[in-house]
């Protein structure tokens, strides 16, 4: 009881009043498939799972997109920056080269509106709560 529950993570748009489009769907996938991903849910969903579980009082969210999007690009120009990671294993170019340009299609979903940061934020209730 009293416990603080604190989690971020990437997030789709909800979906629920305005559907994905084709665009939005390729986009998703690309990301999912690219990197591996899970399925991504929006932060509502994630709030109503979290409130789901009766075991925390009301959650608290928001979304850092604002706050976060400059890293997507500044990851690429990283390795610019530094490039001796790449240089020095050219086994590694291929997956170098493919890294930017996800990171670039991460960062124009998250600049669109498709991706979101979620932040989320609740505290353990008490047994009588």
């Amino acid at each position: 009881p009293g416990g603080k529950f604190v989690m971020a993570t990437w997030c789709q748009r909800d979906d629920r009043e305005v559907p994905f489009d084709k665009k939005d769907k390729r986009d998703l996938r690309f990301l999912y498939e690219e990197w591996t991903h899970p399925y991504f849910i929006s932060i509502e969903a994630y709030a109503e799972l979290i409130d789901a579980t009766k075991l925390m009082g009301s959650v608290k969210t928001a979304d850092w997109c604002e706050p976060t999007i400059a890293s997507w690009r500044h990851s690429i120009w990283v390795g610019v920056y530094d490039p001796r990671g790449f240089i020095f294993k050219p086994t590694k170019y291929l997956k170098c080269a493919r890294d930017a340009y996800c990171l670039e299609r991460m960062h124009r979903a998250f600049k669109r509106g498709l991706m979101e940061y979620g932040m989320f934020a609740a505290t353990k209730a008490k047994k009588d709560e």
